[in-house]
């Protein structure tokens, strides 16, 4: 891949917050080298007004919500089958910010010197305090946000992804529709023997959030995570993987209504169809083991 790689952006929008989006675009405009092509993807909802920006801005309206992963495949496929038509893809979330004019170049040269990178895993930081919240590190280890590492999965709304990695294992599972659609996407990816970099030098200024904030929050995440078991992993590990994480929610606590949600999202997980089931092989385990997320935590 060269230094003048063609880069295109996926902007997932529901169409409530036009000012943070036409912010985004600005600093999607801003970025040094060859200009970034941008899908605009309205899930579910009309796009605002983009009219004031560059011709490279394309909209996209869905007549109904798919998904975060549904809406940014239809993004992937803008740009052709399977993306085809740019080298790398940039997924940001509307109210988000591109904090530096350096940050598409940053990727072209990232993916140009290392040909089994595939996937780049921005920093997200509060743009008032610039704090990177401990959840948005996507390892273990997250206590120090300056540090970059190879990793085990990515950060969905402040990524970058080589098209080449979705004409191997395909794109983000449509049927999650929201939370843990990335590290299904991570482990195919590495199990097909790309590498995943978490860069803090590639920042997306972002609101400090709870994911809990989302009424479906406590149901997907516990469905998605039996789904993303059941997808991937070898038979033995899946009771091991999903009774770690059992013992981990009920350690934190939650309230009665959250962990009510929380067991009727795993008993759907078991209960319905989950997609094509591709277990990873024993040797992309141990890399997950190597990298320090062994696919039981």
């Amino acid at each position: 891949m060269s230094a003048a790689a063609r880069v295109g952006a996926v902007v997932i929008t529901m169409g409530n917050r036009p000012d943070e989006l036409r912010a985004l675009l600005d600093s999607i405009a801003k970025q040094e080298g060859a200009p970034v092509e941008v899908v605009v993807v309205g899930n579910g909802s009309p796009v605002p007004d983009v009219a004031e920006f560059p011709s490279g801005v394309r909209t996209v309206e869905l007549p109904e919500n798919l998904g975060i992963p549904g809406g940014r495949n239809v993004g992937i496929e803008a740009f052709g089958p399977g993306g085809r038509n740019v080298d790398i893809v940039l997924f940001l979330d509307d109210d988000g910010l591109l904090a530096h004019h350096d940050t598409a170049e940053l990727c072209r040269q990232a993916f140009a010197a290392d040909p089994r990178l595939g996937i780049i895993s921005f920093r997200i930081a509060d743009p008032d305090t610039g704090v990177t919240q401990r959840r948005h590190v996507p390892r273990l280890r997250a206590s120090d946000p300056m540090r970059s590492s190879r990793v085990t999965t990515f950060l969905g709304g402040a990524n970058a992804v080589r098209t080449k990695v979705f004409a191997e294992v395909g794109g983000l599972p449509d049927e999650f529709f929201y939370a843990h659609e990335e590290t299904d996407l991570a482990w195919r990816a590495l199990d097909a023997g790309w590498m995943i970099d978490y860069r803090s030098d590639m920042v997306l200024y972002h609101p400090t959030t709870a994911p809990s904030r989302h009424a479906v929050y406590h149901r997907m995440v516990a469905r998605n995570r039996v789904w993303l078991a059941r997808r991937n992993l070898p038979a033995p590990l899946v009771p091991v993987y999903l009774g770690v994480w059992l013992l981990l929610t009920l350690a934190r606590r939650p309230s009665r209504s959250a962990l009510r949600a929380w067991f009727g999202g795993f008993r759907e997980g078991w209960t319905t169809p989950c997609g094509p089931r591709r277990p990873m092989k024993w040797r992309t385990v141990w890399r997950l083991t190597r990298l320090g997320r062994p696919p039981v935590i």
